[in-house]
């Protein structure tokens, strides 16, 4: 079953220095942190501030093809999570046939934001990605869990890329 989420912040890792998408659930209850490279996390905090490139960048350009070919970005969905990787389907429709392309989550959610595309994750990976915030590194993984469920829009912001 797919779990519809919305993309709630972007952020650096304090620790790793990393940057991180945020997803949350629609309803409020489940939040995803997922770890993206710096590249990726620019495309998406382009989009997210609404600031326009003097030349397309990868994401913009992929829009504007679909856009040309006449076929529309229907959803993504984060599929699974194994040995620590997320994957990510970016679903098509071109005159009605659909389209399934394998992708990385970042890209996959740089692209929803681009084409106002609906978000989300299988409830498999949010189960495992909790399981494993159990399990592995528990201390680190369990402060983490709690500092990101407790976050606002104040601290969305102190973290901004």
């Amino acid at each position: 079953m797919e779990v519809e989420m919305k993309i709630r912040g972007l952020m650096m890792d304090p620790v790793t220095n990393m940057p991180i998408v945020i997803l949350r659930d629609v309803s409020g209850n489940s939040v995803l942190p997922i770890w993206v490279g710096v590249y990726e996390a620019n495309a998406i905090a382009l989009e997210i501030e609404k600031v326009s490139t003097p030349r397309p960048m990868t994401h913009d350009l992929i829009k504007s093809l679909l856009l040309g070919l006449n076929t529309a970005m229907r959803k993504v969905v984060v599929s699974e999570l194994k040995d620590d990787t997320f994957y990510a389907v970016i679903w098509l429709d071109r005159d009605g046939e659909i389209i399934s392309v394998d992708s990385r989550p970042s890209d996959a959610l740089a692209l929803a934001l681009r084409l106002d595309c609906p978000i989300y994750v299988e409830e498999t990976v949010l189960k495992s990605s909790s399981k494993a915030a159990n399990t592995s590194d528990k201390d680190n993984k369990e402060e983490l869990k709690r500092w990101l469920d407790g976050l606002n829009d104040e601290d969305l912001g102190r973290y901004k890329m």
